[in-house]
């Protein structure tokens, strides 16, 4: 078999499965194919339970050397991603019962931390004004969606954010597929009440301030002390 170059892992066409086999024969380099394909998701999944990157950052770490461990144990029935979200979940639960911080679906986590979720790439090479804005508007999502309880805020980020199907997510959260339309359809009604209460100050809509008060201001005071007396 040919050497896979790591650094073009997204551009080959290489599945899942031939990947496993290959690692499991002896080629573990290629283990980080798997790594990058996933890491994503697994981070959004992991963060649903935990706000502090560091800490969920070192849970993932610990799940892909558990999955590493057990990758043999792996059934190609089902998706890769999947089973591993399913590590990743036991991972993260493990960690919060140790801490004495076990999270109850059906309490609401108390005092978020305004930690970021998502990572939102600057394709259209936005310029500073846009791109604060762009700022600004992730980071009331995030806040948002951080304001979920638990069960919620990890359906819809399976769902919405990682776009996972509902058979799927059933599966890594051992619950029903009715259950995961119930949560997801729930999530989506707290976050449109949430964002209508964090925009409902009407002196802040359509503002002009931050940077774009400052570069007009920046500019016509330019052009006025230019102005000869």
């Amino acid at each position: 078999m040919e050497p896979i170059q790591i650094a073009n892992f997204k551009h080959h066409q290489l599945s899942e499965s031939e990947i496993i086999k290959r690692i499991l024969a002896g080629e573990r380099e290629l283990y980080e194919i798997l790594l990058r394909r996933n890491n994503q998701k697994l981070f959004r999944v992991i963060r649903s339970y935990i706000k502090d990157d560091s800490e969920v950052e070192d849970i993932m770490q610990n799940t892909y050397l558990k999955a590493f461990e057990k990758l043999y144990q792996f059934k190609h029935s089902s998706a890769y991603g999947t089973w591993l979200i399913r590590i990743g979940i036991n991972e993260v639960l493990a960690r919060l019962k140790e801490k004495e911080k076990v999270v109850h679906l059906y309490q609401r986590p108390s005092q978020a931390k305004q930690n970021t979720i998502l990572e939102i790439p600057d394709k259209n090479q936005l310029n500073p004004e846009k791109r604060i804005i762009r700022n600004e508007a992730k980071q009331l999502l995030e806040n948002a969606i951080d304001s979920l309880d638990v069960k919620y805020r990890t359906v819809y980020m399976l769902r919405e954010i990682e776009e996972m199907s509902i058979n799927d997510i059933a599966e890594c959260l051992k619950i029903s597929k009715s259950n995961v339309k119930v949560r997801l359809h729930r999530a989506k009604n707290i976050l449109k009440e949430k964002l209508y209460e964090l925009t409902a100050n009407k002196e802040d809509v359509f503002g002009f301030g931050f940077s774009r008060c400052d570069n007009i201001t920046d500019n016509v005071m330019r052009v006025v002390l230019e102005q000869p007396h």
